[in-house]
């Protein structure tokens, strides 16, 4: 195994690692019943947790206050005991040693057994420091006395014979370790020998180990508790959400066409009311979906039908007008202008039905592309050399801006010419006789071609029903070229079939830009910007296609080809 794998290994252990936050963070959003059951877990856990500790805490107290009292008896017990055998001692100041250690002995002895704590009992009889009687007796202590735990203070405390025990808490060590403990001091007072102090230590592991036993217990307690609370959770969760969830499913199934699915209905509780209602509102949606679908077919075939069968007498009015558009030259004025105005009337009347039977093919469905490579900066030329005529009358110029890059796209050239034809005749009709831009540049993955006016412009308002059919920004406004209205309504259909788009700038005095952008593969979408809809002499982004982003800012264009169209 080489450095490069090792190093590779623990890059994907690192990212699958840090992967775990975003995947819990995921299913954290998406499944109500893992929120559920891990709220009320958590809760659930913190309150047994906060009762458990509280309950600990208190028995804790409770164990060390009685074995404190019995402690504080035993001592108190063993006090006057050893007092009461000092006291009956007949000892003078002309006794013996002997005497005294007998009665010492006999005091401990008695303590001993008057002591019944469960972890045992050590004791010491120790002098109390500054004493100047003539006799003593020898101080003493168990073999398991824990004499350096006698602090100071305590002895002290004892040293003062206030009456009261001396208490304090200790720690005992012993071959499981540390145990605790409690110190018990009192003062002895030995005749002919002064005072002496008494201490008692007790073991209190016996307490202890009861509070660990209870706080395993209480633990296990809780830990079963909070689990069988999120297994009851999750129970009820299911219950819950499973209904829930199929309505989810089945109104998801609905969208999706399928009109046809039902939630099943269960019961007469809250849950089945509710399936009940959805199934009527699915219904009545699916009654009224099918008489709209429906309606939009025969409204479909009926434009079909009548353009069809518009056809055939348009056709005959065409070849009878123009014969007499042929033959103008020898009819009055009068006559003349109203054979010119036929024929123009009838042209319009063409594009009119071809439009029609287009929109229709649109809203069948049944538009297919004749996809090819084809090279956009030609196609480009040509639809601007066949409007030069037109813009020339209206006093227009359009200029051509070409880029490098990559120019050809698989698309359909027909369509697309019906694109440009739409933006560059609407450009030139708006534009106020002032110049008109087309500019053409593309990328790795789209190819864009821009048609820029300096004319009237259009409003918010007007932008945003520029692609409804049948719209016109001003019905009263002289046309040049005619227009059915329905031009940038099958252009954007063009394009969306392309999987492309168009976006528009406008505002009002200063004109109007609309961007295609078309895919370069066919099959793929267009992703990309090569041309934003935003000109370099503008500064806001007025309005987008029915459908599409906003367009976004890009980078000012540097490099380019003046290319004059002709």
């Amino acid at each position: 195994m080489t450095v490069e794998s090792v190093a590779a290994a623990l890059r994907r252990a690192w990212l699958g690692r840090r992967g775990w936050p975003s995947r819990v963070a995921g299913f954290w959003r998406s499944s109500l019943e893992f929120r559920t059951v891990a709220t009320t877990v958590v809760m659930a856990g913190l309150g047994a947790t906060i009762i458990g500790t509280t309950i600990s805490v208190s028995i804790g107290a409770n164990l060390y206050d009685q074995r404190r009292d019995q402690v504080q008896s035993e001592s108190l017990r063993a006090t006057l005991l050893a007092q009461s055998i000092f006291d009956s001692a007949t000892a003078t100041e002309d006794a013996d040693q002997v005497e005294l250690d007998s009665l010492q002995n006999e005091a401990q002895s008695a303590i001993l057994a008057s002591t019944s704590s469960p972890g045992g009992t050590s004791i010491a009889i120790l002098r109390t420091p500054g004493q100047t009687t003539a006799q003593t007796i020898q101080a003493i202590a168990s073999p398991d006395f824990p004499a350096d735990q006698i602090t100071p203070e305590l002895r002290d405390q004892v040293a003062a014979d206030t009456g009261a025990l001396a208490l304090q808490p200790v720690s005992l060590r012993g071959p499981g370790g540390d145990a605790p403990g409690l110190a018990v001091g009192s003062t002895l007072q030995v005749p002919t020998a002064g005072q002496y102090e008494l201490y008692l230590v007790y073991d209190l592991s016996d307490a202890q180990t009861t509070l660990s036993l209870m706080q395993r217990t209480l633990a296990l307690g809780s830990l079963a508790l909070v689990v069988l609370i999120g297994v009851v959770t999750y129970v009820v969760v299911r219950l819950v959400v499973g209904p829930v969830r199929v309505a989810a499913e089945t109104s998801q199934k609905i969208a999706a066409g399928q009109l046809d699915q039902r939630i099943p209905e269960k019961g007469q509780d809250v849950v089945a009311t509710l399936g009940r209602s959805f199934n009527g509102m699915a219904d009545a949606m699916q009654r009224q979906i099918s008489q709209l679908a429906e309606l939009s077919r025969v409204q479909q075939r009926f434009v079909s039908d009548v353009s069809h069968e518009l056809r055939t007498p348009l056709t005959t009015i065409r070849l009878a007008g123009d014969v007499l558009y042929d033959q103008r030259a020898s009819f009055t004025p009068t006559a003349a202008r109203t054979t010119e105005l036929l024929h123009t009337q009838v042209d319009r009347f063409e594009v009119l039905l071809a439009d029609l039977l287009e929109i229709s093919r649109f809203d069948a469905g049944a538009v297919e592309l004749d996809l090819e490579s084809t090279r956009v900066v030609g196609l480009v030329d040509d639809v601007v050399a066949e409007f030069e005529p037109l813009a020339a009358e209206v006093g227009s110029t359009v200029t051509i801006d070409a880029r490098g890059g990559y120019l050809e796209a698989e698309v359909d050239p027909r369509r697309l010419r019906r694109i440009l034809r739409n933006l560059l005749g609407n450009a030139i009709e708006h534009g106020e006789g002032r110049p008109v831009e087309v500019e053409v540049d593309s990328d790795a993955e789209a190819v864009a071609v821009a048609v820029r006016d300096h004319g009237v412009g259009m409003t918010p308002a007007e932008a945003e029903r520029v692609f409804d059919r049948f719209w016109r920004a001003d019905p009263s406004r002289r046309r040049t070229i005619g227009g059915t209205g329905l031009g940038l309504a099958i252009s954007l259909e063009d394009a969306t079939l392309h999987g492309g788009r168009i976006d528009l700038w406008s505002r009002p005095g200063e004109g109007s830009r609309f961007v295609v952008t078309l895919p370069r593969a066919a099959g793929t979408t267009a992703t990309t910007r090569p041309l934003r809809a935003e000109p370099d002499d503008a500064a806001t982004v007025q309005a987008t296609a029915p459908g599409t982003e906003e367009p976004t800012s890009a980078e000012p264009w540097s490099g380019t080809t003046e290319v004059h169209g002709g």
